[in-house]
């Protein structure tokens, strides 16, 4: 059996990115969006969600390289004066690993995202983490132990498979993207201890920003069986900060993939069934 649920990333980073989960949802193939709850457009996301009903919303939570929630005075340990953490993931592993000061105020930020998400009044369908973060131990362990308290139920845990990829297109695998295979095994080993529900697969990872109608049409019709996840950039135009944050990313042209014919057409090839997180966990 074939399920899969399709999801944007780094809604409330921008409107260009809010209007297009909102096209993508209306007349596309988007069911699912993660949001940054201190992104500078994430009053304008939440007003969106609340008039798509049908649109499932979770916590995209930052803990590199973008907003945090909490005053800089409050964890100065986290981020510097402008409050944005830091881009180096091999310093902030280290820290958030090592240095307890460190995880003290980490594990008070990411509560207070998890509160903040909470004050949306929107349901919490998932959480997964910006650059997907939640793979380092520490953030893994405090997103759930948070996650749990505000009615957390479904995480994504980022494994692709190569063997789809290389059906549908040009992949050069590396032992690098086998190591982060392997290390998934810890964050679904995390969750699933929590009595959470994962993800069997999950793409856009290899391809990231540039998830192309061609490629992800082909993609489709090389799913493998089970619940995959495919999660897309998508936005209507590359504004100053998509373009200085992401600059090589297509970010409309994965808009457009959600709406094409192309992808309906893949899905249905394979006998793939769209669903939702929150779905998929009520029927456990």
């Amino acid at each position: 059996m074939k399920r899969v649920i399709i999801s944007a990333d780094d809604f409330g980073l921008s409107e260009e990115v809010n209007e297009a989960v909102e096209i993508a949802h209306r007349d596309g193939l988007l069911s699912t969006a993660s949001l940054m709850v201190a992104g500078p457009a994430a009053e304008d996301a939440i007003r969106r969600a609340k008039r798509l009903p049908d649109l499932r919303v979770g916590l995209h939570l930052v803990a590199i390289e973008g907003p945090a929630t909490l005053p800089p005075a409050d964890i100065p340990l986290l981020v510097p004066q402008d409050g944005q953490f830091p881009s180096d993931q091999l310093k902030l592993g280290v820290e958030y690993f090592f240095r307890p000061a460190v995880r003290r105020e980490l594990a008070a930020e990411i509560e207070a995202q998890f509160r903040a998400f909470a004050r949306t009044g929107l349901a919490l369908d998932h959480a997964n983490a910006h650059k997907h973060m939640h793979l380092h131990p520490t953030v893994g362990r405090y997103m759930i132990e948070s996650g749990l308290r505000h009615g957390l139920r479904a995480v994504r845990v980022p494994l692709e498979p190569p063997q789809p990829l290389f059906a549908a297109g040009t992949y050069a695998d590396t032992l690098g993207d086998a190591a982060l295979r392997r290390w998934t095994r810890l964050l679904r080993h995390q969750a699933h201890k929590a009595g959470l529900v994962t993800n069997d697969w999950c793409f856009g990872l290899a391809w990231s920003g540039h998830m192309t109608t061609e490629r992800v049409s082909a993609l489709a019709a090389h799913l493998p069986d089970g619940l995959s996840e495919i999660y897309f950039h998508p936005a209507t135009a590359k504004n100053k900060l998509l373009q200085r944050l992401m600059p090589t990313y297509e970010h409309v042209a994965e808009f457009e993939t959600l709406c094409s014919p192309g992808l309906r057409a893949g899905l249905r090839h394979a006998g793939a069934t769209p669903t939702t997180w929150t779905d998929v966990a009520r029927a456990g």
